[in-house]
């Protein structure tokens, strides 16, 4: 059975690829310079820092035929899928569905919610539109997973502690295999991304797995 180097103890993986990548979140809004994140004051050179490393990963899927699913944090124009605690939290200047520098902010279809061009999806990937931070919450994503024999996933995308971890959690309590790439995931503050790989390795996995992407390259 092929594996790959992890931890809190070697991941492994199905022989009837029933493995697929996860990209959360690797939206303009939250990783270009003038988008939302930098207007919130965030340094998002450390998320542009990860687009390498998605890419090559993402490449070693499609080389491989596995599947890939991106996901995008958004809501309809009419925020009548936004609930007002999520609006209103944190009593910013800048809301959800107000003016932002790349068009309103977290709203579907506007610039500043699209994908980095470095990750436009191709031809056969899944694009999940989400209105919360876990990607199972009111989106077709189980039923896909299911559809294409999905029992493993490998995480990667922004921010590790929010939608990420998030994800993970959820994918986790529906029973698949979790890994967290560590280099192919980050927040905008640091010690959230080294906590968020510390709770997610610790009792033996209580989460899942965490690798870095040589390791998980080596494995596939």
């Amino acid at each position: 059975m092929p594996t790959i180097v992890a931890q809190p103890y070697d991941y492994d993986l199905p022989t009837d690829g029933g493995v697929a990548l996860i990209i959360i979140d690797m939206q303009r809004d939250f990783l270009d310079p003038g988008g939302f994140g930098e207007a919130l004051g965030n340094d998002v050179s450390r998320l542009q820092a990860i687009v390498p490393t998605v890419q090559r990963l993402r490449q070693a899927f499609c080389d491989r035929n596995l599947l890939v699913i991106q996901t995008v944090e958004g809501h309809q124009a009419d925020l009548s899928d936004c609930p007002a605690s999520k609006r209103q939290r944190g009593r910013g200047t800048l809301k959800i569905g107000d003016p932002g520098p790349m068009g309103r902010i977290l709203v579907l279809g506007e610039p500043g919610n699209s994908i980095i061009p470095e990750l436009t999806p191709k031809p056969g990937e899944l694009v999940i539109e989400k209105p919360g931070k876990g990607a199972f919450y009111a989106t077709p994503l189980q039923k896909m997973l299911q559809a294409h024999g999905i029992t493993h996933l490998i995480f990667t995308g922004v921010t590790t502690e929010v939608c990420v971890q998030t994800t993970m959690r959820e994918a986790n309590d529906r029973g698949y295999e979790c890994l967290l790439v560590e280099d192919g995931t980050e927040s905008y503050f640091p010690e959230f991304k080294q906590a968020t790989l510390a709770m997610v390795q610790a009792q033996g996995g209580i989460v899942g797995w965490t690798a870095t992407a040589e390791q998980v390259l080596a494995g596939l």
